[in-house]
């Protein structure tokens, strides 16, 4: 049977958070813009980030000092034009988003004025760190939401997952190559639907859910980085997955993140004992880069059997806590553990892709029409090791770059003759009556992930990894052949696809630096360069 409606539209955004949306309400103004998220507009990891966007908004701070902390905590691996790119152009990118309705919090100055209340984290030398208490991302979420829903040239589908790009090259058209659209799964109906569009971005997010522990929402699939392979597009420094330290360990709370602004703002790691740890492995304690920091960490777990180590911030005011992170006091509360009087227990969870999709400073792929943007990307800003509260201000900064870069072109494509799209064919497929099969491959990829991939690396791991994976791909493959697709085995597609681009990336690199820790290679090489892997 061939399925499916068609949509058309000038700009296709797959995912909704930052990234998106900040493109989408930008478009709008020239363009018809169509925004599908997986599940609900607020369920990517946008809406649960808890610390804040990195700007320089303290005239005792400067863009070149946070061009420096961001190449100090990068490890040698960032791209020094995109890192002063970013940092150059935050400040406009969150007035924006203030004019469009975000709040943040503020405070009285010495001379009675009130100004934006800025808090310090990992890697940072100054307090350059706007935030809306411990809910940020929840904010800016809920602003551009709001931006969005109500502007007429913005439709939005929810529940929709991405299948894959549609290309001149994959339809065998004598043009020359470029994205044409996408086949989207219509998750109520079941059916897929094509859409044609001018220009399609990725903003999809990450791909921490390849781990079996990970702070992420369910959505982190990497599908992005996934469906631009399949296109074409390289991907780089996939081997750096960010592990953040500090996640809640506790039965019912499995991904709830501990902002790192808790540790800006004095919290303390111990030991099970009550002993503090990170002045032996760093000179800038607990607030070292989150890399350092996880290594701890895990080495302190392991040194002693631990099944965590704790954060404490108990030795502040009550009050103090209860103002500044009130989400993770009364979340910690409804667990049993009162913030104010007792450690936290805490242990290292996959939160960041560091690597993506390559891109130039405009968001702009290998592929002429597709864009990548926000952690979907690979653009050079995060090198070996992304610092605090860069990530959500990477998505603004460059959503805004795509959306100039696209208004530039748009006048021209839209005179383009736009022949329709070929329907989605399931005609030959069947509905499938082991789903056995995706969940027991599910557990086995996130496992082994986590225990050959994870925060330490040996060549051996990997090479087990490596052939698990290849296995893998290979059932799932013609799995997706025989059967009709579902959101699960979509994400397991992808997911499997992603870790194998881990992998051998993490082969590639013959050295230990930032995220990627091997203990066959304990050293820095002298010339280090960003791990490039293309398709063709």
């Amino acid at each position: 049977m061939t399925q499916g409606l068609e949509h058309r539209t000038d700009a296709l955004i797959i995912g909704s958070g930052a990234a998106g949306l900040t493109l989408a309400i930008k478009l709008a103004q020239h363009a018809k813009v169509t925004v599908i998220a997986k599940s609900k507009l607020k369920d990517g990891s946008t809406y649960y980030a808890q610390g804040g966007v990195a700007a320089v908004f303290d005239e005792d701070d400067s863009i070149d000092s946070h061009v420096d902390d961001t190449l100090i905590a990068g490890a040698g691996l960032c791209d020094r034009q995109a890192v002063h790119f970013t940092a150059s152009n935050a400040r406009k990118a969150l007035e924006w988003l203030i004019g469009q309705g975000a709040d943040f919090d503020t405070e009285i100055d010495s001379d009675g004025q009130s100004r934006f209340h800025l808090t310090r984290e990992g890697g940072h030398s100054h307090r350059r760190i706007l935030h809306a208490a411990d809910a940020t991302g929840k904010e800016i979420q809920q602003t551009l939401q709001q931006q969005a829903r109500q502007h007429p040239n913005i439709t939005v589908l929810e529940g929709y997952n991405a299948v894959d790009l549609i290309t001149a090259d994959k339809l065998g058209t004598e043009q020359s190559n470029r994205v044409l659209g996408a086949y989207v799964l219509n998750r109520d109906s079941g059916q897929v639907e094509t859409v044609q569009a001018h220009f399609v971005t990725l903003a999809t997010g990450g791909a921490s859910k390849v781990y079996q522990y990970t702070s992420n929402p369910d959505v982190a699939s990497g599908d992005g980085i996934a469906m631009a392979w399949r296109a074409g597009c390289r991907v780089a420094n996939m081997e750096f997955n960010q592990f953040h330290p500090t996640c809640l360990f506790h039965p019912e709370a499995r991904n709830f993140l501990l902002t790192e602004a808790l540790r800006g703002e004095g919290a303390l790691l111990r030991r099970p004992d009550g002993s503090r740890f990170m002045p032996d492995f760093d000179d800038r304690e607990e607030l070292a880069p989150r890399d350092i920091v996880a290594r701890a960490i895990d080495y302190e777990m392991k040194r002693l059997g631990a099944d965590c180590m704790h954060l404490d911030i108990s030795h502040k005011p009550a009050e103090f806590i209860t103002k500044h992170f009130p989400t993770i006091y009364e979340r910690c509360l409804e667990l049993g553990i009162d913030i104010t009087a007792e450690p936290i227990p805490v242990v290292p969870a996959a939160h960041y892709t560091c690597g993506g999709v390559v891109t130039d400073l405009n968001g702009a792929t290998d592929l002429p029409g597709l864009y990548a943007i926000g952690e979907v990307a690979y653009t050079g800003l995060h090198g070996a090791n992304r610092m605090a509260s860069n990530s959500l201000l990477e998505c603004l900064v460059f959503a805004r770059a795509a959306a100039h870069d696209i208004e530039a072109q748009l006048a021209e494509v839209q005179q383009r003759p736009v022949p329709p799209l070929p329907r989605w064919d399931d005609s030959q497929v069947v509905d499938s009556d082991e789903q056995v099969v995706i969940a027991h491959n599910w557990h086995e990829l996130r496992l082994f992930m986590w225990d050959y991939v994870g925060i330490v690396r040996t060549d051996k791991r990997l090479q087990r990894a490596l052939r698990r994976v290849e296995m893998l791909n290979t059932e799932i493959q013609q799995y997706y052949s025989d059967f009709k697709i579902s959101n699960d085995l979509l994400e397991l597609r992808n997911l499997v696809q992603v870790a194998e681009l881990i992998i051998r990336c993490a082969m590639n690199r013959k050295e230990s630096r930032g995220l990627h820790f091997t203990l066959d290679y304990p050293e820095l090489t002298s010339d280090p360069a960003p791990t490039i892997l293309s398709p063709r």
